[in-house]
């Protein structure tokens, strides 16, 4: 068996793991999608309330939570 060959096998059987791979993650994100974080509506009127309280006349218009 030369060396081409060899290469070429262990190449081919690389690219088949890894797509077989990518299949069941395919799968795993399908079967439990990722959740969106909601702001709690108590954590939103304590900013809503710091907001107005420390700064006059500002008004909250959005919260966004970083990830």
């Amino acid at each position: 068996m030369n060396l081409v060959l060899a290469c070429g096998i262990a190449f081919g059987a690389v690219f088949l793991l890894l797509a077989i791979l990518a299949a069941v993650m395919q799968g795993i994100t399908v079967l439990f999608p990722v959740r969106r974080p909601t702001v709690d509506p108590a954590v939103s009127a304590a900013i809503t309330s710091t907001v107005a309280t420390l700064m006059n006349g500002a008004r909250v218009t959005r919260i966004e939570e970083d990830s």
